[in-house]
């Protein structure tokens, strides 16, 4: 072997031994976000900040080093980047924060999700912003239309960028079929002056052959199988409603960087946890009474599967695909086997 041969030799060893080191250091960094992908399915979430002062008492499986990560936020940022990565570069108008509510006290800004514990949301920050004493002095009306909590859209360009940039932004979602039905349940199933003549009538009078005159006068007693094709349908006989809207549409989470995401599922262990990360007074904890039908159970994974089970395997599909981007930008599972 002539020396230029053996030093080629040796190139080609090391070039290979380079080679095989860079593809194991490949391997082992998809294998550690397969990982952080896994744990990804847990419902509850926390979020990357740093406290200032790391209390004693946080929630368990929280770290008192004041670091915190956020599976679901993280998950919406990805989604954003992977599907709409145009979206970073468009501006910040008062439309997309037209959802999201200040509390100029503690620095925090709620984008309201209807039907993902919304009401709840708002008398906590009414008494964190020092508007009432507690949580339960706070009827419905008070919470939705008494004007005490200002949007975000209200104030000057200036003003809706500076707390974009320093305030804590959050929100929190919900399993979107479940969100659904309990919207369904809530404006369709009980007298409601807004939602039976404007929605109710325009359903019935599309999607039901042979509706009664008191129906069509009225708008009650929709069926859900009607109120699907309604959503489903691209020439809606009536717009779009923000309980029934994508959360992708709502909170504009591809444009906003959130960064607290947190889910009905694991409301209390999410919120109080929040509640802690701001130093909010220690007392103060998430309600969690249900003030509309107080009486009748909440709206859970077992209620919304039977009224998808009045729909056909099409229907569910089409419904699916309707929210697919929340469920996949808020790291939801396939709420029915036969989906794709």
């Amino acid at each position: 072997m002539t020396p230029r041969a053996g030093t080629m030799r040796l190139a080609c060893m090391f070039s290979s031994i380079l080679l095989f080191g860079a593809a194991g250091l490949l391997l082992f960094i998809s294998l550690q976000d397969s990982t952080e992908l896994t744990s990804q399915q847990v419902p509850g979430v926390k979020f990357n900040i740093r406290l200032q002062q790391p209390r004693d008492d946080f929630p368990p499986g929280s770290s008192q080093d004041g670091v915190f990560k956020a599976p679901a936020e993280r998950v919406a940022r990805d989604v954003s980047s992977r599907y709409l990565a145009s979206s970073s570069r468009r501006a910040v108008t008062p439309r997309h924060v037209s959802r999201i509510f200040v509390e100029d006290r503690h620095r925090v800004l709620y984008c309201e999700v209807p039907k993902a514990g919304c009401s709840n949301w708002k008398r906590v920050l009414m008494v964190l912003a020092g508007l009432a004493s507690s949580t339960a002095d706070l009827q419905h009306n008070t919470v939705h239309y008494g004007g005490a909590l200002k949007r975000l859209d209200t104030f000057d360009r200036q003003g809706i960028l500076h707390r974009l940039s320093t305030y804590t932004k959050m929100l929190f979602v919900r399993e979107p079929f479940e969100r659904l039905v309990s919207a369904f349940r809530d404006k369709f199933e009980h007298p409601n002056s807004y939602y039976h003549p404007v929605f109710g009538k325009a359903i019935l009078a599309r999607y039901r052959a042979n509706a009664s005159g008191e129906a069509l006068r009225t708008g009650s007693g929709v069926r859900f199988p009607e109120f699907v094709q309604y959503l489903l349908d691209v020439h809606r006989p009536v717009g779009m409603d923000i309980h029934w809207d994508h959360v992708s549409r709502l909170c504009s989470p591809c444009l906003i960087d959130y960064d607290f995401v947190g889910k009905f599922e694991s409301m209390e262990d999410d919120a109080n946890f929040f509640l802690s990360l701001i130093h909010a007074p220690r007392n103060l904890t998430f309600p969690q009474f249900k003030d509309r039908h107080s009486q009748e159970a909440r709206t859970t994974a077992g209620i919304t599967h039977q009224y998808f089970a009045q729909l056909s395997a099409p229907q569910r599909q089409r419904a699916y695909d309707f929210y697919y981007m929340d469920y996949l930008m808020f790291n939801y599972s396939k709420p029915f086997a036969d989906l794709y």
